[in-house]
């Protein structure tokens, strides 16, 4: 109990507690403690001192020495060479009803959480958004590295290698992008992003309930502006090259890619149909009418919609289908 008085001493509280630890910092590791002891509590005492007494008071237990012997496969040299994305399904939010999903994209070389939100269920669209954040703010990168989900890739028999030429959306847009997609055969191949998620199991969610978090919304402001900083901080590491792989994007609108394509043949009355909508072409000083002919239909992100002919943007439409009144320049590109 002395031991604990004095930590709770230096951890700036105004009364004693013995369960102070048990109380606000309940399942805790003791680094994760020690990190927002020394941050938030002002702290002056070191991890291993915070750990003995701890231990000693009986508010953790007594780690085991040593462990499996294990070869770790050698990092990218540079930053932006393979970033690996992934999900996991966890109760996440201390309260919420549901699990939710957790889609992370990391790289390799650094270990650099480049984009984390939470969705309802991973999908080609979580899949889209992280690769929209990574490239947004980091850049264009050369490989990335997944489990074969179905939003991934095709695999024509359970249990066998992908099909590289029947491609996903997701498979698509790499390509567009000039990205290599390469598929994890194995969970120990997904080993970085494993031990990752294990770490965020371990203390995002302790984070969360002890802020009071209780939504899918305020979880991802306090992932994207509190937590994720502070993880990278961290848990990054240095390449071993100083350069970087990554390169600005200067393609365009890459909202362009990262988007549901399909085509669909114009009907007589000059519209398409696409799910439960009818996409009406207006009137074009280029051509009659576009009956008979091939469009492309692209639905992005934010529930819009377009309407290509060839490289040609012919219309836009809000999130119900209704023609922007935005004109179209001529000669749109990609």
């Amino acid at each position: 109990m002395h031991c604990v008085a004095i930590l709770t001493s230096f951890l700036g509280l105004s009364y004693f507690s013995p369960k102070i630890y048990e109380e606000k910092y309940r399942g805790f590791n003791v680094k994760h403690f020690h990190e927002w002891a020394c941050r938030e509590h002002g702290l002056r005492y070191g991890y291993t001192w915070t750990k003995n007494q701890l231990e000693r008071a009986g508010l953790v237990r007594k780690g085991k020495k040593g462990g499996e012997h294990r070869l770790r496969r050698e990092r990218r040299p540079m930053a932006g060479m393979m970033l690996h994305q992934d999900g996991s399904t966890h109760d996440w939010i201390p309260g919420l009803e549901y699990k939710v999903d957790l889609i992370v994209t990391i790289d390799d070389a650094t270990s650099v959480i480049t984009s984390a939100f939470f969705v309802l269920q991973e999908s080609t669209e979580s899949t889209f958004r992280g690769l929209k954040e990574t490239i947004e703010r980091y850049g264009l990168f050369c490989s990335l590295y997944t489990d074969r989900g179905s939003h991934y890739w095709y695999t024509p028999e359970a249990g066998r290698p992908v099909d590289k030429h029947q491609l996903t959306e997701v498979g698509r847009a790499l390509k567009q992008l000039g990205i290599q997609h390469i598929a994890a055969y194995s969970p120990q191949a997904r080993g970085r992003s494993e031990r990752m998620f294990g770490t965020l199991q371990d203390r995002l969610p302790k984070e969360l309930a002890l802020h009071g978090i209780k939504t899918l919304e305020e979880a991802n402001q306090y992932l994207k502006e509190i937590y994720l900083p502070c993880h990278n901080q961290q848990f990054s590491v240095a390449p071993k090259e100083e350069k970087s792989a990554f390169v600005p994007w200067i393609g365009g609108d890459i909202n362009e890619i990262l988007c549901w394509q399909t085509e669909r043949l114009v009907q007589n009355d000059n519209t398409v149909s696409y799910k439960n909508f009818k996409l009406q072409i207006p009137k074009d000083d280029l051509r009659h009418h576009y009956v008979r002919t091939t469009v492309q239909v692209r639905e992005y992100l934010d529930g819009t919609f377009s309407l290509f002919f060839g490289h040609r943007c012919l219309v836009r439409y809000n999130q119900r289908g209704q023609i922007k009144s935005d004109p179209i320049p001529l000669k749109e590109a990609v």
